[in-house]
């Protein structure tokens, strides 16, 4: 209605200046004739390029049809009669195109320019074009200082400023626990802070020059071990904190120490690059002595073999002090510590290499948390496969099918984010409540799988009281983010150790020590995976009384009815 209104207007205009023009013509001289059509060529031009802006605001899909119709209402509106008005005529008709062309040009131009800003967004948004990311957790013994060495290095890469250090200084000088302020910054709750102990597991970012990091500080005390096994799972990279200082390594170390149940935990876990650091290196009873520091290795060498790491290659020692920052960003001096000349805590982190990882498989993960915020958000590390805004997911074992309002990672909006990061993923079509810590967020084409029965290959550790294991055994299952109570229903195998390959005597029962695939079953839908096909959602530990007494991987999925088969 605007238009016609606005076209309505023109030719009152149109028809008001055509008697003009015709007044003129029998009145004047030929000079002043051709005057009045020079006149009229301009109105005509004016006229035009006031349609065709209307048209450019509307933003109308036919822009093209409804100017030319627009034009030729005009000039019949004029209604001309003499023959020489058609080189009138002519003039507007050129006057038509060049303006058509100059708008389709700007509109091209607007169009190129769009795309190339939306690329460069894009581009600039795509986690693969962003510095590399590891997940690196800090495991070890409690009071090793695992929380203090993080708290450092936030501390050297410029995430905490002097102030708040501060700040953390006197408030653990009132508590009298002077020497315990850095670890204050990873120790967010007051409960950790009373009672000098990491419970849940801290989660923090830095960058080097070549690389993001995500630091997991796990809780070292044995009471919490489950919480240390939920951050480990999220790990790429581990590094076990050992305090060098006189009775603690020892206490550590010993059976029943959390350095050896950590360690093994890691490499269970998939933790399978391990940097040692030995911590404290600056205590009195210490000294930088290379003594203490060779002891300690030549210590944790033949463990580290037999908990399955190859040493030569995928393992790394250094000294340190995480209270001072000795060894952390920039090397030791000599004069402090002679007898090393190898590289410094950011360094080696820098050097290591990021896992195999598949952007373009099947989406994977594990739902860590979840919370309100104008919507459902849930946390948790990408395992396979990519994430996008606008993506359809399902919710397993729920199968809710979902959509991906927004993702966050490192506390950033991006358009999305891949394999290894940590993310935070608004979603619609879900509760909160609705969601469970171990679910998973699944891609629709090639969900997860989801199950109550499934078989596996176990390694024995240790039974509490030299129990046997047969069916009937229960514990308590650790695999991603769940934490199920499982049963042992069947006794498949027991596979040699010397052969890796099944014995043929039928199995009833086996002891510490042994190997065997097994059915087994948990109270629950679960949603994992073969081992061989998705790691992280396929290998697990079994704990029982706070022990964790077996750990394997998962070779198939039964569907339900297979107990017994």
């Amino acid at each position: 209605m605007i238009t016609r209104g606005y076209v309505s207007h023109r030719r009152t205009y149109g028809d008001r200046f055509g008697g003009v023009l015709e007044l003129s013509e029998r009145a004047c001289s030929t000079d002043i004739r051709w005057l009045c059509r020079f006149y009229f060529i301009y109105l005509s031009f004016f006229i035009v390029r006031r349609v065709v802006l209307l048209l450019e605001n509307e933003q109308n899909s036919s822009s093209t049809m409804n100017i030319e119709e627009e034009i030729q209402s005009s000039i019949r509106s004029l209604e001309l009669d003499d023959a020489e008005d058609d080189n009138v005529g002519i003039a507007v008709e050129v006057v038509k195109k060049e303006e058509l062309a100059s708008v389709d040009k700007r509109e091209e131009g607007k169009t190129e320019e769009m795309k190339v800003k939306e690329e460069l967004v894009e581009l600039n948004e795509t986690p693969e074009n962003k510095k590399r990311h590891l997940n690196v957790v800090f495991i070890g013994h409690v009071d090793a200082g695992k929380s203090t060495t993080g708290g450092q290095i936030l501390f050297l890469s410029g995430q905490v400023d002097g102030r708040t250090i501060q700040k953390y200084e006197k408030e653990a000088k009132d508590k009298s626990r002077e020497s315990w302020y850095m670890a204050y910054i990873m120790d967010t709750n007051e409960e950790e802070r009373v009672k000098g102990k990491t419970v849940e597991v801290g989660r923090a970012h830095f960058e080097t020059e070549n690389t993001r990091f995500t630091i997991l500080d796990a809780p070292g005390h044995k009471s919490y071990v489950p919480n240390m096994i939920s951050g480990a799972s999220q790990a790429d990279v581990g590094v076990l904190v050992i305090s060098a200082r006189k009775g603690e390594f020892e206490t550590g170390y010993e059976r029943g120490g959390q350095t050896r149940e950590h360690v093994l935990l890691a490499k269970t876990l998939g933790v399978s690059k391990l940097l040692v650091v030995v911590n404290k290196m600056d205590d009195p009873t210490v000294g930088w002595l290379k003594e203490r520091y060779d002891e300690i290795e030549s210590k944790m060498v033949p463990f580290l073999k037999s908990s399955g790491y190859n040493v030569k290659k995928d393992v790394q020692f250094l000294p340190m002090s995480g209270l001072i920052g000795t060894n952390i960003k920039t090397r030791v001096d000599r004069s402090v510590c002679p007898w090393w000349d190898g590289p410094c805590l950011f360094e080696v982190l820098d050097t290591i290499e990021i896992p195999l990882r598949d952007p373009k498989g099947p989406f994977r993960m594990p739902i860590l948390d979840k919370f309100k915020d104008m919507g459902t958000v849930v946390m948790g590390k990408i395992e396979s496969g990519s994430v996008r805004e606008g993506d359809s997911l399902l919710v397993m074992p729920n199968k809710v099918q979902v959509k991906v309002l927004s993702v966050h990672c490192d506390e950033n909006k991006v358009r999305g984010a891949g394999p290894g990061e940590n993310v935070r993923i608004k979603l619609s079509g879900i509760e909160e409540e609705d969601i469970l810590s171990g679910f998973v967020l699944s891609s629709v084409e090639k969900p997860v799988g989801v199950v109550s029965e499934f078989d596996t290959q176990l390694q024995i550790l240790e039974l509490l009281d030299n129990a046997i294991f047969t069916a009937g055994y229960k514990a308590v299952l650790h695999i991603h983010s769940v934490v199920e109570e499982c049963e042992i229903v069947k006794l498949l195998q027991q596979i040699d150790p010397k052969t890796k390959k099944p014995m043929k005597k039928r199995v009833l029962f086996v002891k510490n020590g042994a190997i065997v695939v097994c059915r087994v079953q948990v109270n629950n839908l679960i949603c994992i995976e073969k081992f061989s096909e998705f790691p992280q959602l396929g290998r697990f530990t079994l704990r029982t009384e706070g022990k964790t007494v077996a750990v394997g991987k998962v070779t198939g999925l039964l569907p339900s009815g297979t107990t017994g088969a």
